[in-house]
């Protein structure tokens, strides 16, 4: 069964899944790249009318739609769409094929790790719950630059959420942190 969450960008929705849609972590597809995507599932979901951005992770994907469509007219879409794979298939919608992604190379440097560290421990979790994801850049001269994925990528207030929230704690944790800027 699919359940939905709303999420604080009105123009996205979360979709939560009892099954793994993802076993490779969290991945954000977009429209404007949708002939590079190889993914079936995805690249369906990308073609329905009004779909713009779709990010999936473990247990849910978020979608990001334009204003020319409404979560009523898009939202069984979906559900069905999800749905319809998981009774064909039981395996996720991204599975691991190689070491592709791995967190090796980041980096050796002991602040970008303890960067990485507080991102996925105490970042990462709480962005999730909103449908997003935060990935890390890089850091150079006290500046860390992340990523904003799924429902946080063009949210009004992910803004806010990067400065007092994210700045703030890695500030704490992470001494040599003085500003944290969206890539």
């Amino acid at each position: 069964m699919i359940q939905t969450e709303a999420t604080p960008n009105p123009e996205s929705l979360k979709f939560l899944s009892e099954n793994v849609i993802s076993d490779i972590g969290t991945e954000e597809f977009q429209k404007k790249n949708i002939k590079d995507i190889n993914n079936p599932f995805v690249k369906e979901l990308l073609g329905f009318k009004g779909v713009e951005l779709v990010l999936l992770s473990k247990n849910f994907l978020s979608v990001k739609k334009t204003k020319e469509i409404t979560w009523s007219e898009l939202k069984p879409m979906i559900i069905s769409h999800i749905n319809h794979y998981f009774e064909n298939t039981k395996e996720p919608i991204l599975k691991k094929a190689s070491q592709a992604n791995t967190k090796s190379d980041i980096s050796n440097d002991e602040t970008v790790k303890k960067i990485v560290e507080v991102l996925d421990s105490k970042i990462r979790p709480a962005v999730a719950r909103d449908g997003g994801d935060i990935k890390f850049k890089s850091f150079e001269k006290g500046i860390v630059k992340v990523e904003l994925q799924g429902s946080c990528s063009g949210c009004p207030s992910s803004l806010m959420t990067l400065k007092q929230g994210v700045q703030n704690l890695l500030k704490h944790y992470v001494k040599e942190v003085n500003s944290v800027e969206a890539q």
